[in-house]
């Protein structure tokens, strides 16, 4: 069974930490224990709390970000979790390219786990400016993602 996921975008300040926020109070609140973490493929923003509107939205909801800080993906990644979760098909190539040719972390994108939706990518709010539409949309991959857990 997965026990630990790390979801990752591009700069690790919107999309990836959402999704580990998101799933962290939800899979508390089924009684799941998850190792979470979220990363980005890209450097700009290391060390840096999640995006203000990004966190404003999430706390509207009850996800509390602000001790979460931006990092990239690194190779040890594919060791470490049993699933890497890509919020979209560019940062899903670019994981693929950094996976070792031997074992490691299963890959999937985000997406997979709220195919009801008919999505295939985790909009960028950084870009989109609908911090609220995906929040929507992780929270359907959030659950969808638990209960494949669960089964």
């Amino acid at each position: 069974m997965t026990q630990s996921i790390l979801f990752v975008c591009l700069g690790n300040i919107c999309r990836s930490p959402s999704a580990e926020g998101v799933v962290r109070r939800m899979a508390a609140e089924r009684g799941m224990s998850l190792e979470l973490d979220s990363a980005g493929t890209g450097s700009w923003h290391l060390g840096e709390p999640p995006y203000a509107a990004m966190q404003a939205a999430a706390r509207a909801r009850g996800y509390d970000l602000s001790s979460l800080r931006a990092r990239q993906v690194t190779r040890a990644d594919f060791d470490r979790f049993d699933l890497i979760v890509a919020m979209d098909d560019d940062n899903f190539a670019n994981l693929e390219a950094m996976r070792p040719r031997e074992g490691g972390a299963e890959l999937r994108l985000f997406t997979d786990y709220a195919a009801a939706t008919g999505a295939r990518e985790v909009p960028d709010p950084y870009f989109t400016r609908d911090f609220d539409g995906t929040l929507d949309l992780i929270e359907i991959a959030a659950r969808g993602l638990l209960d494949q857990l669960s089964e």
